[in-house]
């Protein structure tokens, strides 16, 4: 799973957890909250209908972010030189470190 649905999932577990009570609450009506808490399950609901489209929506625009940041491995960090010219320098292939994704002979232990 990619690191912003893990956490847009972490939230919508927190969200899930904090309104668990409050539909407790509203199967009693013996409770003077139950009118107002009869809409708990309506709102759980289009919350998640909104996480759900929301990370739909943002899930390709991550995907070509995290694409296009895949190539500043290639350069030098920017240098200004003393007349305020800025130079970004592109490493040569020795000296591009390969990348954690790249590594397929590495076995993490969990």
């Amino acid at each position: 799973m990619k690191p912003y649905l893990l956490g847009m999932a972490r939230l919508v577990f927190a969200l899930t957890l904090a309104f668990l009570p409050l539909t407790a609450l509203a199967d009693d009506p013996a409770t003077p909250e139950a009118p107002f808490l009869e809409g708990i399950d309506e709102l759980a609901d289009g919350i998640q209908k909104l996480f759900d489209s929301l990370s739909n929506e943002v899930s390709p625009l991550m995907d070509d972010l995290a694409d296009q940041l895949k190539g500043l491995n290639a350069y030098h960090p920017p240098e200004v030189l003393p007349n305020g010219d800025i130079i970004i320098r592109r490493k040569t292939p020795k000296e591009i470190e390969p990348t954690p994704d790249a590594k397929t002979d590495e076995v993490i232990d969990i």
